[in-house]
């Protein structure tokens, strides 16, 4: 498949006019979806699985889950990860039962060179808030984020050029910090909150997309075992 790097950049540009970075939802948000991918290679190709977990808010509890898989065919560029990941986030939404009142990311959103994270892109087909939560810093031209202090739920933001693009949030003590920015239709405030609100004592990722990781690291191993005889569903 040939991907256009231009046509690509042209898109997120025209795509971010539509970034709100208010809160939208009118109704309560009464179910929370994590997403998150894992790549295999197999004779050269290149696989991907996408695994999205669907919690009730109140209890935490896990209510549905779906994946899809298949072969990705864009290379990975800097900057244009949602080409790649989209048409399976897209394909796994599709089997969904429940519908979501928000999605958690495993990756950015707003904290991006253009504002257009997997978070961000994918809220303009989902048409429901979006949060970006990275376990890595992106690093944007020179500007390095500032480490929060050693205290649970302290942050610092992410400024660049005036601009605050996301923010650095410590979910507990003595472990690392996640990378968290608005998607889009909600503000950076209550993003912080839902995060902090889903960390529980089990890891330092919110439980959304901490279980959605799980699920693709188990879906991969069945698929590979299997994948010589079955075709992506």
């Amino acid at each position: 498949m040939h991907f256009s790097l231009e046509k690509a950049i042209c898109l997120q540009q025209k795509l971010r006019r539509g970034i709100v970075l208010e809160n939208r939802q009118q109704e309560a948000l009464e179910h929370v979806a994590g997403v998150d991918l894992a790549y295999w290679k197999q004779a050269e190709q290149e696989y991907a699985v996408c695994c999205i977990v669907v919690l009730d808010r109140a209890t935490k509890q896990v209510v549905e889950h779906q994946y899809a898989w298949g072969k990705i065919e864009i290379p990975y560029i800097p900057g244009c990860l949602a080409f790649r990941e989209l048409p399976l986030v897209l394909k796994t939404v599709k089997k969904l039962e429940i519908e979501p009142d928000l999605y958690i990311f495993d990756g950015n959103g707003y904290l991006h060179p253009r504002h257009m994270g997997i978070a961000t892109h994918a809220s303009f087909d989902l048409r429901k808030p979006t949060i970006g939560v990275a376990k890595h810093y992106y690093k944007i031209g020179e500007t390095d984020f500032i480490m929060p202090e050693n205290q649970k739920f302290a942050f610092t933001d992410i400024v660049i050029k005036e601009e605050i693009y996301g923010r650095v949030l410590r979910t507990m003590k003595d472990v690392k910090p996640v990378f968290i920015s608005v998607g889009n239709f909600i503000d950076l405030d209550q993003t912080t909150e839902l995060v902090c609100e889903f960390v529980g004592q089990e890891g330092h990722i919110p439980l959304p997309t901490r279980l959605a990781d799980i699920e693709t690291h188990k879906m991969r191993k069945l698929i590979q075992s299997q994948q010589r005889v079955k075709k992506p569903i």
